[in-house]
């Protein structure tokens, strides 16, 4: 379905905003549940596509063809919770199209080297996968970080199941490590301490059982971005239910970033209330590392560019393996809106200020979303500077955020059908 979308009457979006649990969170709880003896149920986790095709999964372990769709996620943590799971089962685990695009040789060959059996059905190096369960001896490996830290999430989660444990190398840029991170304090949480040493690139996991504890997921800071981006191109009031201020989940960054455009989250008030300055201090140019936390790459390039502010983003070689070729989207979408932003060296997005008037031949702006979650969310805002774009395909925000449309019109915005292309 397409939508077209108008902002508010009066321009100021105002709604008080339920959040979505997080996903990282939940999906990692749940991978790190289902390894735990006698493990107490999760009262709440997050409602979406991504933690759906998890849930399914862990509830179905009879199934011997796992479809996960296109959840990256669900691929790389369900690859080794099946190999490390010793049942003797074998299983075909496959997705979309797209997901049989995305690298997963890298994990292969870590769980391989671990003693994991594990065929590719199709072109090597990529899904689907052909995963016999058993016990894993684990032992001292290496793998390259530089590509998907859902890699590591993986293999550690996975390794106190493993007889000798698990000590693992990172070799090169560490990508997204407050995933790591995160990852690591749940585990403790789970009574799995991990040791770091190495300047943080060796980690050892010992062998050893997970602990029954109560968890409650928190929400989810990548939803919450959207709204710092609308607070940023409005004079809105956005109040946000759930965040957590001491939040496990990189993505909390954004609130530090969002500070170039003269947002600041109110914590004093009932829900972090989101406040823009009434002189905002924007910064004159944003030049911003983006390694720990790409996947805000596309709410901070589109709202720089509404703000009218240069940037440079560099950190961003995982987007080209994403849902989509992110940075080749970004650039073309924008380019709707006359701005001209380049992709260099195919890990940074740059936009100098340049300006070239794009036709639209009388028809709305129609915003492509290339089945990727973020690219519609973050385009969203765009309707308070241009009112009637088009967002295609929106329903793919249920990957992550199933509720997002009926929050933006709760906050003003009018949201209707759009005819689709024949």
């Amino acid at each position: 379905m397409d939508f077209q979308i108008f902002p508010p009457e009066d321009g100021f979006p105002q709604a008080t905003v339920s959040l979505p649990l997080s996903k990282s969170i939940s999906n990692r709880a749940l991978i790190i549940n289902a390894l735990t003896p006698n493990a107490i149920p999760l009262s709440k986790v997050a409602l979406c596509d991504d933690t759906d095709a998890i849930v399914h999964a862990l509830a179905n372990p009879e199934e011997e063809i796992v479809n996960i769709g296109a959840a990256g996620t669900a691929m790389r943590f369900l690859t080794a919770y099946f190999a490390a799971k010793n049942d003797g089962r074998t299983r075909m685990i496959d997705g979309t199209g797209r997901m049989r695009m995305r690298p997963i040789k890298p994990l292969v060959d870590a769980l391989r080297q671990c003693g994991a059996e594990i065929e590719y059905v199709g072109e090597e190096g990529y899904p689907p996968l052909r995963i016999s369960g058993k016990q894993l001896h684990g032992g001292c490996i290496t793998l390259t970080a530089g590509i998907s830290s859902q890699f590591v999430s993986a293999l550690l989660m996975t390794a106190p199941a493993m007889t000798d444990g698990l000590c693992l190398t990172l070799e090169g840029d560490i990508v997204s490590r407050p995933y790591i991170d995160m990852t690591i304090a749940l585990m403790s949480h789970w009574g799995i301490e991990c040791e770091t040493s190495n300047s943080n690139k060796t980690i050892s996991v010992p062998s050893g059982s997970y602990k029954a504890v109560e968890f409650n997921v928190e929400a989810d800071w990548s939803a919450a971005s959207y709204w710092f981006e609308i607070e940023a191109v409005s004079y809105g009031e956005i109040a946000l239910k759930g965040l957590n201020d001491k939040s496990l989940q990189g993505d909390s960054h954004v609130a530090r970033i969002f500070r170039n455009f003269g947002v600041e989250p109110d914590w004093e008030t009932e829900y972090p209330l989101l406040k823009l300055a009434p002189s905002p201090d924007i910064a004159p140019r944003l030049e911003l590392d983006m390694s720990d936390v790409p996947d805000l790459a596309q709410t901070v390039a589109v709202t720089c560019c509404l703000a009218s502010v240069p940037f440079r983003l560099t950190g961003l070689k995982t987007l080209k393996i994403k849902e989509t070729d992110r940075l080749g989207a970004l650039c073309t979408e924008l380019r709707k809106l006359s701005f001209v932003v380049e992709s260099v060296d195919d890990c940074e997005l740059v936009w100098n200020g340049l300006r070239i008037p794009h036709p639209t031949a009388g028809h709305p702006i129609a915003f492509d979303t290339y089945a990727d979650h973020r690219m519609a969310m973050a385009f969203a805002p765009v309707a308070l500077y241009v009112p009637g774009i088009v967002i295609r395909n929106a329903e793919v925000v249920s990957k992550s955020y199933p509720e997002f449309w009926k929050h933006l019109a709760n906050a003003g915005f009018r949201i209707e059908p759009y005819p689709q292309q024949s």
